[in-house]
Parts: C-alpha cells; structure tokens; sequence
C-alpha cells in the first residue's frame, strides 16, 4: 500500500500541484481545505505524513499541530508545516508547536519531495530489532516503544530517534552538528538550533517518567546523555 499523505492547505491550487507530484512520486494524497475536514480524512485513514499549511481558516496550522501531537492517533505521525514565514522565529515557533520540519513558499516540487522522504526516513528508519536499557528507560526498537518503569513514554518521531541514538551511544559528548548528522541525516539542511528544540522537546517526554535528567547539557560543547549525575 502506498504512503498516503494528507495536504492541508485552504488553496485549492497549491493542494493540486503538491497532489500532483505526489502521485508521480507514488504516494497518495488526499487534501482537505481546513480542520474540520482535515480531521474527517483521519478519521478514515491515519495518514503516513501530513502536510500543513501555517494559514488556514479558523484555527492556524500552529495550534492544529498542536493539537494533533496531544491526540493518541496522530501523536506520532510526521507533520512538515508549509508556510510563506521563513524567519528563524517563525521556524523555531513551528518545530516548538511539534511539526517535524518545514518548507518556506514558493518551493518547488522536488525540495518537497525530498523533505517528505526525509522525514519519513527519519521516522521510520529504525528497523532494528532488540532492547535497549539505560537507567530507568527501556528502548523497544521492534515495537518502537519507550518505558520507564511501568510507565510507557510517548514520543514524537524525531524524539524516538534521538533518544535511540542517545541509548546506544551513552556518556558521551555530542555536538549539535554530530547530532544533526546522526539523527537527521547528513544530506538534510537543517539549523543547528533545531537540535535544542527536540532536545526540549525529549526531555519533556521524560519527564513523565523522571528520567528527564539522563539528557545533560554540557556548556559550550554540546549534549550527552548518561545515567551517571
């Protein structure tokens, strides 16, 4: 079965042109105009990867992924945010509202294309099959599930990731670009500061199973996570 994924857009000309490559590129789009009917094509299907507008009628792609990333069923599908806002506050605000990435208009078929690949990477990526334990975590990488205790974690794709890589590369120092290089690929153009925002991010995450502090930041150097103080 081909990927789907849902467009989000109030434009209905930008919603075809993006579902136009995306079925040359053998994924299957399904578009909705605004929330509303964004949440009925979920309630169908629970897409692969959802593509966000940041202006929508209503309610702003800002707060919807928001609120996607609170729901059981979407907590974990890649969201990339499409939006004419490129300043780096406007980007920080988006990938702190949960969206996995995002892409500045006007683009171009092709970047998308290769944004949208990357994420699903980066999200599905790990195929790996085993347990993992670090203090009071455990890393299921078969059934992509994290643990603390009794208490089972719930993390976004990216935070999955990097707490993967953190488990099986323990007491250790990682800068943001060598973070960036293991976790988001080496081919993929993003800011250093993104690193902090996930960082944030996963530590929230942990918090739920007070396991926050195995992520330490190490001034001036970077981040390593260890179950040693």
């Amino acid at each position: 079965m081909n990927k789907q994924i849902l467009i989000v857009d109030d434009e209905a000309a930008i919603r075809d042109m993006v579902a136009f490559a995306l079925r040359k590129a053998d994924y299957e789009p399904v578009g909705a105009a605004d929330v509303r009917e964004a949440q009925t094509r979920i309630a169908e299907r629970v897409p692969d990867l959802i593509l966000l507008d940041w202006m929508l009628p209503g309610t702003s792609g800002i707060e919807y992924a928001r609120r996607l990333r609170r729901d059981d069923m979407t907590r974990e599908v890649p969201i990339i945010m499409l939006t004419a806002r490129g300043d780096e506050n406007d980007r920080v605000s988006g990938l702190e509202s949960g969206v996995d990435d995002y892409v500045v208009k006007p683009f171009s078929a092709r970047e998308l294309l290769a944004r949208i690949k990357a994420v699903i990477r980066r999200s599905h990526g790990d195929d790996g099959e085993g347990t993992v334990l670090v203090g009071p975590l455990v890393l299921d990488t078969a059934a992509h599930r994290v643990r603390s205790g009794d208490i089972e974690l719930h993390l976004g794709p990216i935070e999955y990731r990097l707490l993967a890589f953190f488990m099986t590369h323990t007491d250790r120092v990682y800068s943001r670009a060598q973070l960036l290089d293991q976790v988001w690929g080496s081919n993929v153009y993003v800011e250093e500061r993104t690193v902090d925002v996930h960082i944030r991010r996963l530590r929230k995450a942990l918090e739920k199973g007070q396991a926050d502090s195995l992520v330490q930041t190490v001034r001036g150097a970077g981040y390593r996570f260890s179950a040693v103080a």
